[in-house]
């Protein structure tokens, strides 16, 4: 049976509004908005107080201390028919891949920054004289994640190992927001929009490793693989999952394709927990080799991954997410990307060995092509 083709500029003016805000990310929005006059002008940018960054934030340790938090937005470049020829050629020699880029944002008037996705290095163009414009109209731009970082200066600089916010989408505003981090010493804390200082959550436990969103919610694991999640009214944690019991030294909250998994990071030596004033030395130790459980969620059990397939783990600075390999240059699947002391490095599934490299795959290994980007393994 043959589909009636539909004209888009026919359809009843009112239903244009409904379309537009059905889209969350920030970068849909503006390409929603730059089609024609018509979509132009049916939605406006974002909500009038939607969050905006960097944004003003109350310390967690010190409240006299200025706090800001800031945002960067991980996305999947992919190239079109319109793309071909540009100067961004060379970072996807293949036209059925592409790579990741993460931006990270400024102060209004101040040009967004290019960060690796992986250890959150800025990353500069090789010659100043002939900076790369990418008019994004001309690819297919996907949002992956958002990361926050805790910007501040003095000697509680590196108080906070990791803090997520939600939700933040441009029909949200920032009144509704909330912030939750896990402090270096292991607590957990949470602050709503308009706090004057961060409360904590289950002041008891000193134990929690990760915190992500998953479903609108936040949740949190501790070190011994129990995951709970936030009730941000009560300010309680409601136990989601049995204990995992894994004996690694530290567990990431990783989702992938809709699942929950754990991966748990063995070191070689027990790392010590930094105290507030960042005084230990600023890198994980040296890691030996990483387990992955998945939540199976029908029956409350974890079930030991072997495989990944064609996924791959990133276990950011600020983030961690999974990508399909397949899909993009420089990626390799069934491995876990991530750092310690030795910077940036790649662990697989398939042999348990550890490649150190030199520079993230896809974008920065093609912006410094004369720099060799694979080391040794290990």
């Amino acid at each position: 049976m043959d589909r009636e083709k539909v004209d888009w500029s026919e359809l009843p003016i009112e239903l244009w509004p409904k379309i537009g805000k059905c889209l969350e990310n920030h970068i849909d929005v503006l390409r929603f908005r730059s089609v024609c006059e018509t979509w132009r002008s049916s939605i406006p940018s974002s909500h009038p107080n939607s969050p905006s960054f960097p944004m003003k934030i109350p310390h967690p340790i010190n409240s006299s201390i200025k706090a800001s938090l800031t945002q960067a937005t991980l996305y999947l470049i992919e190239s079109t028919d319109a793309s071909f020829g540009s100067k961004l050629d060379p970072l996807a020699p293949s036209s059925s891949k592409g790579w990741l880029i993460k931006v990270e944002e400024g102060p209004k008037g101040v040009s967004l920054r290019l960060v690796s996705p992986i250890s959150g290095r800025k990353i500069f163009h090789p010659s100043e004289d002939s900076p790369m414009i990418w008019n994004l109209l001309n690819y297919r731009v996907i949002e992956l994640c958002k990361s926050y970082t805790l910007q501040n200066t003095g000697r509680f600089s590196a108080s906070v190992s990791k803090v997520v916010f939600f939700p933040n989408s441009s029909w949200v505003g920032v009144e509704d927001s909330v912030a939750c981090c896990v402090f270096l010493e292991g607590r957990l804390g949470i602050m709503k929009h308009g706090d004057e200082k961060w409360a904590l959550v289950d002041d008891k436990n000193f134990y929690y490793d990760d915190v992500i969103v998953h479903r609108g919610q936040f949740y949190v694991t501790d070190k011994w693989g129990t995951i709970s999640w936030v009730d941000t009214n009560s300010l309680k944690l409601i136990q989601f999952t049995p204990p995992l019991c894994g004996f690694g030294n530290k567990k990431h909250l990783v989702e992938s394709c809709g699942s929950l998994y754990v991966v748990d990071r063995y070191y070689e030596t027990e790392p010590r927990r930094r105290n507030y004033f960042g005084r230990q030395e600023n890198r994980d130790a040296a890691v030996e080799c990483f387990k992955v459980y998945k939540l199976d969620e029908d029956w409350g059990t974890w079930v030991d991954v072997k495989k990944l397939g064609d996924r791959a783990f990133i276990l950011g600075r600020n983030c961690n997410f999974s990508v399909s390999a397949k899909e993009l240059t420089g990626y390799q699947g069934n491995c876990i990307y991530f750092t310690d002391m030795f910077d940036l490095r790649m662990y697989s599934l398939d042999d348990h060995s550890i490649v150190t490299i030199d520079f993230d795959p896809s974008i920065e290994k093609n912006m410094m092509p004369q720099t060799a980007w694979l080391g040794h393994t290990i």
